[in-house]
């Protein structure tokens, strides 16, 4: 099974909030961009609770696997 980065997840998981309160929520599954001119600059593009994408600090999240179902089910909601 190959690693998942944070260049090829398209989930995060927010580990940290500080100084994002009112648009991260800690241990929330985020739906990421790829960006890498982004994270050449330690940042990563994720649609945040607002609905639209921003950058934020790579630090503040952790890259995760999913199954296909709960991928689907993931976009679904969003």
């Amino acid at each position: 099974m190959p690693k998942t980065t944070l260049t090829t997840s398209r989930f995060l998981i927010c580990v940290e909030n500080k100084g994002y309160k009112a648009s991260l929520e800690k241990r929330k599954v985020y739906t990421s961009i790829p960006d890498t001119e982004a994270l050449k600059h330690g940042h990563v593009r994720v649609v945040d609770v607002s609905g639209e994408d921003y950058l934020y600090p790579k630090s503040l999240f952790l890259p995760i696997t999913v199954s296909a179902s709960l991928r689907k089910a993931i976009l679904k909601a969003a």
